[in-house]
């Protein structure tokens, strides 16, 4: 599936993907507002399946798992970039939204269209064919992130359990 790349640069801060101001309205009203201070259009831009580049140190500063969860609502299907902090990283894992490394980045331009697969790793620029290779994820989190995230990877874990306990007994 082809999609739109949105390029964005070094050191996005988890205020600006969640603005404080924003943060009682919910996360309708978070997304509705993300990285409007670098890109004031970025929120209703964005269609399903579109794919965020950043530089260096992506999801910097607080702990606001909303960030990733704004990104996610909007309909990304993936954030890549050459950095991550850890916090971020985690919490996008744990939401259900693919962030993938990438530390050689090609020059890219705002509104390219590319291609990603992420059991690859590879994300393609449509129209020269290139391909970008991405840091590959580890089997355990493409399955966290097949089942849509942490909590809905616990429960079908569970319930498997459950099942197969309920199973032994009968």
């Amino acid at each position: 599936m082809s999609s739109r790349l949105f390029l964005f640069g070094d050191d996005i801060d988890t205020d600006q993907l969640a603005p404080g101001q924003y943060m009682k309205g919910g996360i309708e009203e978070l997304a509705a507002h993300c990285l409007e201070g670098i890109r004031p259009a970025f929120a209703s831009s964005v269609s399903a399946g579109d794919v965020l580049v950043a530089g260096k140190n992506f999801g910097m500063g607080s702990s606001r798992e909303q960030a990733a969860e704004a990104l996610k609502r909007l309909g990304l299907a993936a954030v890549i970039a050459r950095s991550f902090a850890g916090i971020f990283y985690r919490n996008a894992i744990n939401l259900g939204l693919p962030v993938l490394i990438a530390p050689d980045l090609p020059e890219l331009s705002d509104g390219d269209i590319v291609s990603l697969d992420l059991d690859q790793g590879t994300l393609t620029l449509t129209e020269t064919g290139r391909v970008i290779q991405l840091e590959p994820l580890p089997d355990n989190l493409k399955v966290l992130l097949a089942d849509g995230g942490l909590v809905p990877h616990l429960k079908k874990r569970f319930s498997k359990e459950r099942n197969k306990e309920h199973g032994q007994c009968a």
